[in-house]
């Protein structure tokens, strides 16, 4: 059923109150920018973060705004509360902001699975935000967000029906420590002869591999969250199960590898997806070009495709090399480029926020 506890905005000029928890995080940061830059629907902006970060005073909007800290009283009066927090404290806190009467959109990988949350993407099912029977709504992993807005476009003209994709993952998906240690294993192995021993890179990094298995400066980490049954990962699982549940395809075939690339921000994904019937390159191309969200960049002749290094920063998702299977008409073969601090996790949680103010004016 529909949250109704809150027939109208409490904020100021009957504008809805907004908090941001976890304002101080990396992720947080960006949301401060995208605030920034996205249309003023909201009054009062309130910035929550750990009691350590409390009295901090960070820029929104143009104005200095104080960061308090996560208590119940904090989201007293907060209409829309949007959690950018480690998985224990969503956990722990977001029932108690939607207890007090907020709309939580959490971007942790909590809720993401519980069947009574919604995990939305604005341009894919913006009517399921109105299904919210704990008062949360989910936010996507950055990963499943940087494909599925042109995967969505695609399966509402064809229909979906096996997916294949393989994933290029920046280390900003690891957080703060995750470029650190990039930055410095770059440092690190800079000026030194590689690339012809086994193991040369490794010595050249040594114990500073941080949340990696492996150096990942000059390498590909075939690997990324942790390990579940039968050799898959949990970032694996996760995109299979987060593409079913927004496409709606409780069913649909999914095989993932995800792979960790020496990228700081902006995930690539190589897609192959096979639909109901047989479909053509020139159908797919309009699609794209015209859906919500999406850049169609490709014309490889001229050596136009997206890369990291061109996507990073901007909101869309980015889709290249778009081209019929070979020996299968019926797929298609992309390739998917999205900012993983933006779309991939600020922008949908800002996207969400906004389809649930104007529910709530």
């Amino acid at each position: 059923m529909a949250d109704l506890r809150r027939v109208g905005p409490t904020g100021r000029s009957g504008r809805p109150t907004l908090a941001v928890v976890g304002a101080t995080g990396a992720v947080g940061t960006v949301m401060l920018q995208i605030l920034s830059q996205r249309a003023d629907i909201w009054g009062e902006i309130r910035l929550i973060a750990s009691p350590r970060s409390a009295g901090r005073k960070l820029a929104v909007r143009g104005e200095e705004t104080e960061v308090v800290a996560l208590t119940e009283e904090a989201f007293d009066g907060v209409d829309v509360a949007m959690f950018d927090v480690p998985d224990e404290v969503a956990e722990r806190w977001a029932p108690v902001a939607a207890a007090k009467g907020a709309v939580v959109v959490d971007n942790s990988g909590t809720f993401r699975m519980d069947p009574d949350v919604p995990l939305v993407v604005p341009e894919v099912n913006p009517h399921a935000v109105r299904m919210r029977p704990r008062g949360i709504i989910a936010n996507p992993s950055c990963t499943t967000l940087s494909m599925i807005v042109a995967l969505g476009a695609l399966h509402a003209e064809f229909g979906l029906r096996e997916l294949v994709v393989s994933s290029y993952q920046a280390v900003s998906g690891a957080g703060r420590a995750g470029v650190a240690t990039l930055r410095q294993q770059l440092s690190l192995v800079a000026g030194t002869e590689l690339g012809t021993s086994p193991g040369d890179v490794r010595r050249a990094v040594g114990d500073s591999t941080g949340p990696f298995p492996e150096p990942v400066a000059l390498n590909v980490v075939p690997w990324t969250g942790t390990a579940c049954e039968d050799g898959w990962s949990s970032e694996e699982l996760k995109i299979r199960d987060e593409a079913r549940k927004i496409l709606g395809l409780p069913h649909l075939p999914v095989a993932v590898t995800c792979v960790r690339v020496p990228v700081i921000t902006t995930h690539s994904v190589t897609v192959h997806a096979r639909f109901e019937g047989e479909v053509t390159v020139d159908k797919a191309r309009e699609i794209l070009a015209t859906a919500p969200g999406v850049v169609l960049f490709d014309n490889p002749a001229a050596g136009e495709f997206p890369t990291p290094a061109d996507v990073v920063g901007t909101d869309p998702t980015w889709v290249g090399r778009v081209r019929r299977a070979l020996d299968d008409p019926t797929a298609l073969e992309l390739f998917v480029c999205g900012d993983n601090l933006r779309k991939g996790s600020a922008l949908n949680t800002a996207q969400i926020a906004e389809v649930v103010a104007a529910e709530l004016s």
